[in-house]
């Protein structure tokens, strides 16, 4: 019986306890974040050097100082300006979703709920809008053109066409409603405070009250969106690429990440404006107020060296956190210079792909 269980040791040391060349372990950060080259997490340091190189060559006068790129929770390289705090724009609504998947946790609400049970004002033009449709912006909401809480005639019915546009500030409104708690505060609370954000690296600016509670942004604007270093952004980043766990915590639940981070507007789906910069770009490769990887209508995709499952918040001034799961990586931009193509970022994955 003791040769027995002395053999079982042995072979369970064998097979488990030695770390496979292929398979690092992922750490998180404490403080501050851990520094590895990036040898020691299987990236040749060439192939990493060249793809950030292309990527300053492609970007505005910032280049990539505001740029780091995570693998198994280790910096592998970063700018010299990671700790500077930022607009990200419309980055903002990707931390918006993680509210939206906070309260789904919660039972408060879902993506079918009916966005007029929070917000009155919904219920004569748009009574069957849902949280969803505001999330992947099929809701035809229109509204007076000063005011976005004003709503007027829809330009559609609900999941005939998309628009990207300020609903999104609607959406903000109504999970602020249905979880009766700021979207900062709820982020701070359950996110922040836990993945390791400070109030000095992330604020989430706001448009005022609503029925005495702080109403933050959806849509990325400078006057209530979200200000963010790079280094918090990573943060943010890594707790999505290990699916909402941080260091053994479910922060955010898996289903709702899966769901989110999924195309979740279909192909066939037409623009509202055929001339607008999205279309022919959002559909296929829009989640809930997340990019995702999937095909366009011309079955090609924005990132096609990317491993798959590869999704990313992106804000306009190039700012973008590209989150690939099957690779443990992370890489954040924070910009706020010149517009760029998005297929563009394609050149760093291709450079990152051992030939």
């Amino acid at each position: 019986m003791k040769r027995t269980c002395y053999f079982l040791t042995i072979f369970f040391l064998l097979v488990y306890g030695c770390e496979r060349p292929s398979e690092k372990m992922i750490v998180f950060p404490q403080e501050d974040w851990q520094v590895a080259s990036p040898e020691s997490q299987g990236i040749d340091k060439k192939r990493l050097d060249t793809a950030m190189s292309y990527l300053d060559s492609v970007c505005g006068d910032l280049g990539t100082s505001r740029s780091m790129v995570i693998k198994n929770g280790y910096i592998i390289w970063q700018g010299d300006d990671i700790k500077s705090r930022h607009l990200v724009w419309s980055c903002t609504k990707s931390f918006m979703s993680t509210c939206l998947g906070l309260l789904w946790d919660d039972g408060l609400c879902s993506p079918d709920t009916k966005a007029q049970i929070h917000f009155d004002k919904l219920k004569v033009h748009y009574p069957d809008v849902t949280i969803e449709h505001l999330a992947t912006f099929t809701s035809g909401y229109n509204h007076e053109k000063e005011d976005v809480f004003e709503p007027v005639q829809p330009d559609y019915a609900p999941g005939e066409a998309f628009h990207y546009s300020r609903q999104s500030d609607v959406l903000a409104r109504v999970l602020t409603m249905a979880g009766k708690e700021s979207l900062g505060s709820l982020f701070e609370r359950r996110v922040a405070s836990v993945i390791g954000i400070t109030p000095e690296q992330m604020e989430w600016k706001d448009k005022g009250q609503v029925n005495g509670i702080t109403l933050n942004g959806g849509a990325g604007m400078p006057e209530s969106g979200v200000y963010i270093t790079a280094e918090a952004m990573a943060r943010f980043g890594w707790l999505y690429c290990c699916n909402g766990n941080w260091n053994g915590q479910q922060v955010i639940s898996t289903k709702y990440i899966h769901y989110a981070t999924s195309p979740r507007v279909s192909t066939v789906i037409p623009p509202y404006d055929t001339k607008a910069w999205y279309a022919g770009l959002l559909t296929g490769n829009y989640g809930l107020n997340w990019w995702v990887n999937g095909e366009k209508p011309d079955g090609t995709q924005m990132w096609p060296h990317a491993p798959e499952g590869t999704f990313a918040a992106q804000g306009n001034k190039n700012n973008i956190c590209l989150i690939a799961p099957a690779w443990n990586m992370v890489i954040v931009r924070i910009g706020g210079d010149e517009i760029i193509d998005t297929d563009l970022y394609d050149g760093v994955f291709k450079r990152l792909t051992p030939q």
